[in-house]
C-alpha cells in the first residue's frame, strides 16, 4: 500500500509540474500575440510565396504609454526607421499632470532620435487602453490610415490588440510587442510582480469579453 502511495504521489507531483509549465507557456503566448514574429527587420516589398501580406509595410505605428513607456517608445521608433511605415502616432495622457503627456515624452524622444516632427502624430489625452484605441481611431480616420502595426508590453499586448480592433473595425491591426523590458521577458514567470501583472491582464481580458 505504501508503495502504491508513493508511486500515486510522484505521478501527482510531476502531473503538477506538468500542468504549471503548460499554464506558463499557454498565458505567456496568449498575452503576446507578435505578427511580425516571422518577418525579417525590415518589410519586404511584394509577397511571394514564402513571405506573408503581414510583412509588408503598414501606414503608421502606434506605440501606447504605460509600463516602461521608453521601451515602448524605442519599439515604435524602431519600427519605424527600418520603414514599417511613414507614420508613427504616440498615445497616453500625463503620468503626472503637472508634467507633459507620455505622448509628448515619447514625441520628443523619436525627435531625439532623428524622426521628423511632421512623421509623429500624437494623442494627449488618453488614461487607459480603451481610450488610447478610442482616441487612436479618430487620427486614423482623420489620416486615413487603414493599417497599423501596435506596439505595447508583452503582457498588455494581447488586450490591446482586442481594443483596437473593436474600435477601429476597418483598420487591419498588427502586433509587435516589446518582448523585454524592465517590467516583462521571457523569464517573467520566475517574478512575483509579474504573475500579478499576467494575471491582472488575464481578468481584464475577460472582463473584456
Amino acid at each position: 500500500g505504501n508503495k502504491f502511495n508513493g508511486y500515486h504521489k510522484i505521478k501527482f507531483f510531476f502531473f503538477f509540474i506538468f500542468l504549471i509549465i503548460v499554464i506558463t507557456f499557454g498565458l505567456h503566448l496568449y498575452l503576446e500575440p507578435n505578427d511580425l514574429a516571422s518577418c525579417k527587420d525590415s518589410p519586404v516589398s511584394f509577397v511571394d510565396a514564402e513571405t506573408e501580406s503581414k510583412c509588408l509595410p503598414a501606414d503608421a505605428v502606434v506605440a501606447i504609454s504605460g509600463g516602461d513607456t521608453n521601451a515602448r517608445a524605442d519599439k515604435a521608433i524602431s519600427l519605424f526607421k527600418n520603414g514599417w511605415a511613414s507614420k508613427i502616432v504616440f498615445s497616453g495622457a500625463a503620468a503626472d499632470t503637472s508634467g507633459p503627456s507620455n505622448a509628448k515624452v515619447m514625441r520628443d524622444r523619436a525627435i531625439n532620435a532623428g524622426i521628423p516632427s511632421g512623421d509623429i502624430l500624437i494623442d494627449e489625452y488618453s488614461r487607459n487602453t480603451t481610450e488610447n484605441a478610442k482616441n487612436s481611431s479618430e487620427i486614423f480616420k482623420d489620416n486615413n490610415i487603414e493599417k497599423v502595426i501596435l506596439v505595447t508590453s508583452g503582457y498588455h499586448q494581447r488586450r490591446a490588440s482586442l481594443e483596437f480592433n473593436q474600435k477601429s473595425p476597418n483598420v487591419m491591426v498588427l502586433n509587435a510587442p516589446v518582448l523585454s523590458d524592465k517590467n516583462w521577458g521571457f523569464f517573467w514567470w520566475l517574478n512575483p510582480y509579474n504573475w500579478w501583472l499576467a494575471s491582472s491582464e488575464a481578468i481584464k481580458i475577460l472582463a473584456f469579453y
